[in-house]
């Protein structure tokens, strides 16, 4: 395939990657050692010895994801900083979960969900119910999406072949989860969130450096349309939003209505962050139900940041380079991605 632009990676490039993932490796190699996984307690819930900084860490490190990287900044090239609503909405239902649901899930001393789901109601069915459902939810609308979206990336820097890039991706995450219980996944998940904070401020930093500070975009985010015009349904589609900065919008927005955001998206993120193993799994572990709090608060930190870090810099994406990110033509989006979309946001990206 192809590679649009110079996407090439120095020896400095390599260099960081491959201490970045000696890195990685050596934090879950002793996490594993230390981790007191011979009990049911010791596996699932660490041991319920994680304090408030690992615990929000760990909880924003399993939010964020490659499916975040490219889609907060390609959706913010596109519609403008609405995106970001779902963060803000997050931020408030985590809370929600700390101080409400968690209360209970601690009195029923249960390791997992479906466990406390048989407690509460009895019988196995729900319990299995419950299990089969999350599994089915997670493999299509979680893994698939971020395997996807970390293979675009990795295609773009390393020029990898993809299914081997899957491979080694999945068989890495699964020993270490396996053979090294919750710990292991927190410990690494720790180092994550602070990458991915640094490398994604560094974008924020720069971005800005580049286009002169955020009254130039406010000028400038209007301004930015391709010199081809595509059409989709009979709409031009490489016009900027007149509402780009504005988050909720018009109950009529075909973006990002507040009525219908509101009233749907609330529903779906308390089921998400309040009644999902992977999100109250991490808050079970921790030493007290006030460690439990404090890292909801850090975790509602880390998200609030990163409406900032990863939405504005694909504003600028599409101020820098408005032909290639700007609803650019489906053949540019088929060169640098390998699909044909209707738009091409997700440019703004590699572009960086």
């Amino acid at each position: 395939m192809h590679v649009y632009g110079d996407n090439r990676l120095d020896r400095y490039d390599i260099t960081g990657i491959v201490l970045y993932f000696c890195l990685v490796v050596a934090v879950g190699i002793l996490s594993m050692c230390r981790s007191k996984r011979h009990t049911v307690s010791g596996y699932f819930l660490a041991n319920k010895e994680s304090s408030w900084y690992m615990i929000g860490a760990s909880v924003f490190a399993s939010n964020i994801g490659t499916e975040h990287f490219i889609g907060l900044a390609g959706s913010g090239a596109a519609v403008g900083i609405s995106v970001g609503a779902f963060e803000i909405n997050g931020l408030v239902v985590l809370q929600l979960l700390a101080w409400v649901f968690l209360p209970v899930y601690i009195a029923s001393k249960a390791y997992t969900l479906p466990e406390y789901m048989k407690k509460r109601f009895g019988g196995s069915r729900i319990r299995i119910y419950l299990a089969c459902m999350s599994l089915t939810l997670y493999i299509f609308t979680k893994i698939s999406v971020a395997l996807y979206a970390g293979i675009l990336f990795v295609d773009q820097s390393l020029q990898w072949n993809r299914w081997l890039a899957i491979l080694l991706l999945l068989g890495m995450t699964a020993v270490s989860s396996m053979t090294g219980g919750l710990k292991a996944a927190m410990y690494t998940e720790v180092l994550q969130a602070i990458s991915s904070l640094l490398g994604a401020g560094l974008i924020f930093v720069l971005a800005f450096i580049k286009i002169g500070g955020y009254k130039y975009l406010l000028r400038q985010y209007p301004l930015a349309s391709s010199n081809v015009t595509y059409s989709v349904d009979g709409k031009e589609c490489n016009l900027p939003l007149p509402d780009a900065f504005v988050m909720l919008r018009e109950p009529a927005d075909p973006n990002l209505p507040w009525v219908g955001f509101l009233l749907g998206q609330t529903t779906v993120s308390i089921w998400y962050w309040a009644a999902d193993q992977m999100m109250v799994q991490r808050m079970l572990s921790a030493k007290s139900l006030s460690h439990a709090k404090g890292g909801a608060l850090v975790a509602g930190y880390f998200k609030f940041a990163f409406l900032f870090v990863m939405i504005i810099p694909g504003m600028i994406g599409r101020v820098l380079w408005p032909d290639e990110v700007a609803c650019a033509n489906p053949d540019v989006c088929e060169e640098v991605c390998g699909n044909q979309p209707a738009a091409a946001p997700t440019l703004s990206t590699p572009n960086w």
